[in-house]
């Protein structure tokens, strides 16, 4: 039997027709793509971490708990006594391994659509059966669709980022309410952008049963970490720390989290220069011409003149600067392009090759 005949007799034809989650070759580009942190920490720091990471026991294994994480993580994020933490690595470890429990029960998962796509993508993966839950015109939690849906779908799992990946919104909170007082699935509130919105539903994890709470530290500067969290009632995470894989966060991870936490007034005081960035990043583009999207992350959606989101994107890219094209990627994406809040110089770089860009693009 030749190897593609083996392929074809073990790969799954869901596998096969499907595609690798592809990252965008960034080098020598202003990168605007992906939603980081766009600064770098001070030299005298990154020396003192370098020491403590050479002081690694790279021969053992790591705290299976990632003890060391657990007090400063409590502390810095204000996370009630009543609630426990699991860790991913990633956010995309723990919506795995969310997804993963329900694998041959028949159960389902619901979620935002437009949302962040790696919710479908690891139902696909799992053969657990997806629904989308539909957006309004202002892209906020349609409720008469949502009931529709969720009575259909019986959902086990239903993710709702506050605020949604791609569109940057939050959700009204009436709505979201009615939605958690309605179901029997299990509501996972992804708040990977809590850094730079003032909402915070911790809280919905201690009173709501059926509520728990996903966060990341992608954004606020320690995407290489890949380190998420998932925060609920003990019985929830007693309950899927059985299916966690053991070891999951390496060591070099958990020494640069417990010691970027030793130092959170910087994780707090860049989120906070992000934020005011952003206000700068939205005037300007709208001074440009370009409709922007209210945004309560760190990015912003701007709408293109019709069938020009593609050609900017490219034109963006001989000016060095990568943003992420989401023309084409949903009807309710059209013409858009999503662009990273960055340090002021990108910010300015942007601007620079927009206003060069100009005359081309009819602004």
């Amino acid at each position: 039997m030749t190897r593609e005949d083996l392929i074809q007799s073990l790969i799954p034809e869901r596998v096969r027709q499907s595609g690798a989650y592809q990252v965008p070759d960034a080098t020598g580009m202003i990168k605007l793509d992906a939603m980081e942190n766009p600064y770098q920490w001070p030299e005298s720091l990154r020396v003192e971490l370098a020491d403590r990471l050479a002081h690694s026991a790279l021969n053992r294994y790591p705290d299976p708990q990632a003890n060391g994480v657990r007090g400063p993580l409590r502390a810095w994020m204000n996370i009630p006594d009543e609630l426990e933490m699991l860790f991913g690595n990633g956010s995309d470890e723990i919506i795995a391994l969310l997804i993963a429990n329900l694998i041959g029960s028949g159960r389902s998962v619901c979620a935002p659509d437009p949302s962040f796509v790696m919710f479908q993508v690891l139902a696909n993966q799992y053969s657990v059966p997806f629904r989308a839950l539909p957006l309004d015109a202002s892209l906020d939690i349609d409720l008469a669709g949502w009931m529709d849906g969720l009575v259909e779908a019986d959902p086990a799992l239903i993710f709702i980022p506050q605020p949604n990946n791609p569109t940057g919104n939050l959700f009204s909170k009436d709505r979201l309410t009615e939605i958690v007082e309605s179901t029997q699935a299990l509501v996972v509130i992804d708040e990977a952008y809590t850094a730079f919105t003032d909402a915070d539903y911790l809280d919905w994890a201690v009173t709501y049963p059926n509520v728990v709470v996903m966060r990341t530290l992608s954004k606020v500067g320690l995407a290489g970490s890949r380190f998420g969290m998932l925060i609920g009632h003990p019985d929830w995470i007693s309950q899927f720390e059985k299916t966690r894989l053991p070891y999951n966060i390496n060591v070099l991870s958990q020494t640069a989290v417990q010691y970027a936490l030793e130092h959170a007034s910087i994780l707090n005081e860049q989120s906070q220069r992000i934020r005011q960035e952003r206000a700068r990043l939205t005037l300007g583009l709208s001074e440009r011409g370009f409709e922007v999207w209210p945004s309560e992350a760190n990015f912003v959606v701007m709408s293109c003149s019709e069938n020009q989101a593609r050609p900017l994107f490219d034109a963006l890219k001989t000016h060095r600067i990568l943003v992420k094209c989401l023309d084409g990627s949903h009807p309710r994406l059209k013409d858009t392009l999503r662009v990273t809040v960055g340090a002021p110089e990108e910010t300015d770089a942007l601007f620079a090759a927009l206003d060069h860009l100009a005359a081309e693009f009819g602004r």
